[in-house]
């Protein structure tokens, strides 16, 4: 049982750079085709300063926080959750070269089914390096 009174912890602040040949990875892998996610003549072509980040990439950033101690903190047995949702709200495009800032806290902490699965809810919050709000991430786990 993960403890209530983890909620509204503050979990560490970290950065993680938006590098380009990463995005092209990230874009291929998820089956984009659009040409602005690879070359940086087409994102210019479309509005772009350079190429932009696939929409769901920000959850792929999210998992170089450095430390994890914070999920032992909570009680979270590694081999036994699950990845339950996500969801992104965006506030303003992001871009190669990008370093993002990501501040996350557990919003919520719950149970279903009699207490044999505890959901543990992360809000996250994403400025770059000009401290503008890029976009607020959910992440849902649920433990078993």
């Amino acid at each position: 049982m993960i403890d209530k009174a983890n909620i509204g912890k503050q979990l560490p602040v970290f950065r993680a750079s938006a590098d380009a040949w990463r995005l092209r990875f990230f874009a291929k892998a998820i089956g984009e085709t659009s040409p602005i996610y690879f070359d940086e003549s087409a994102a210019r072509d479309a509005g772009h300063p350079t190429l932009p980040l696939p929409p769901t990439f920000l959850f792929s950033l999210e998992f170089e926080q450095p430390s994890s101690s914070w999920r032992d903190e909570l009680g979270l047995v590694v081999s036994r959750i699950l990845h339950g949702e996500q969801s992104f709200t965006y506030h303003r495009m992001a871009y190669a070269g990008d370093v993002l800032q990501f501040e996350s806290r557990i919003s919520d902490i719950y149970e279903k089914k009699g207490g044999a699965l505890t959901f543990v809810v992360r809000d996250t919050k994403v400025t770059n390096q000009r401290g503008e709000h890029v976009a607020d991430l959910r992440s849902i786990i649920v433990q078993r």
